[in-house]
């Protein structure tokens, strides 16, 4: 089963998958809501790694690194909703409740698991119901109710941001390996190879390799080439121009820089400048 459509910068996913495929690190300029209904999934976000069951909730704004890491070949169901930031700003520009909230009012790669409580999480299933009749059966006005339904679901999540906080033990990173990724993240302009790294943490660097990808279900490399570009984006985004970019987020090879950004942003570095 897929349901995915896309209106006017909000999109919205609904994928059952018998045989689920390997995911990677991925970064975007949307935010990301993602409600999990089934499967055998943990999922890494920024540090954290959180073993996900029905019901749970995650929030990602467009700086925060994540991916699901498949434990078992279990069907697979979740509703993931990515929609443009700006969209939701125009939309409720005239409102005194800042529904990005929740995104942006919280440190990088924390508070992303939302506890809702019976009430909330039932709120929660109608309006997913109601995207998904939507989709089903689509008509006039279809733009419309996506984005009453998408507003109404960010209400949600923000009551329960704000008024259900308390500590969940609900994420974990071997304790072997989070100051090695304390580290990568304060030192981004440094070298991170694997030989260095095995130098500054007096750890064998095959072994930390084994344990990166046991652990996190994808390799180092691939992880600090994507928080690189992270870096980059915000950057840039901050006003740096291009060669500033490359060099403070720790490429040494600037047509490399450009090709890596291109590759995984879909624009280079100079035009994602002029966007933000």
């Amino acid at each position: 089963m897929r349901i995915a459509h896309e209106i006017k910068g909000i999109q919205y996913g609904h994928r059952r998958t018998e045989h689920p495929p390997k995911m990677d690190f991925h970064l975007h300029d949307r935010f990301e809501i993602y409600f999990f209904i089934s499967g055998d999934v943990h999922y890494f976000i920024e540090k954290k790694v959180y073993p996900l069951a029905y019901g749970d909730l995650l929030i990602m704004n467009n700086r925060e690194l994540h991916k699901a890491t498949l434990q078992s070949d279990a069907p697979y169901e979740n509703i993931v909703i990515h929609f443009d930031p700006e969209v939701v700003r125009q939309l409720t520009s005239s409102f005194t409740l800042d529904l990005l909230n929740c995104f942006t009012n919280r440190p990088l790669g924390e508070q992303n698991k939302i506890q809702l409580l019976p009430p909330q999480l039932e709120e929660l299933l109608a309006v997913y119901q109601k995207m998904d009749s939507l989709f089903q059966q689509p008509s006039d006005g279809s733009d419309i109710l996506l984005s009453t339904y998408t507003i109404e679901l960010l209400v949600l999540l923000n009551r329960a941001f704000v008024h259900n906080q308390s500590p969940l033990p609900s994420s974990f990173v071997p304790e072997k390996l989070a100051p090695v990724l304390d580290f990568i993240d304060n030192h981004l302009d440094h070298d991170l190879s694997l030989e260095a790294l095995e130098q500054q943490f007096f750890m064998n660097r095959y072994y930390l390799s084994r344990l990166f990808r046991r652990s996190i279900g994808s390799t180092i490399h691939e992880y600090i080439l994507l928080k690189r570009i992270a870096q980059a984006k915000k950057l840039l985004y901050e006003g740096h121009n291009v060669t500033a970019a490359c060099q403070l987020s720790g490429f040494n090879d600037y047509s490399n820089f450009i090709r890596m950004f291109k590759r995984i942003v879909g624009v280079p570095p100079g035009q994602y400048r002029k966007q933000g």
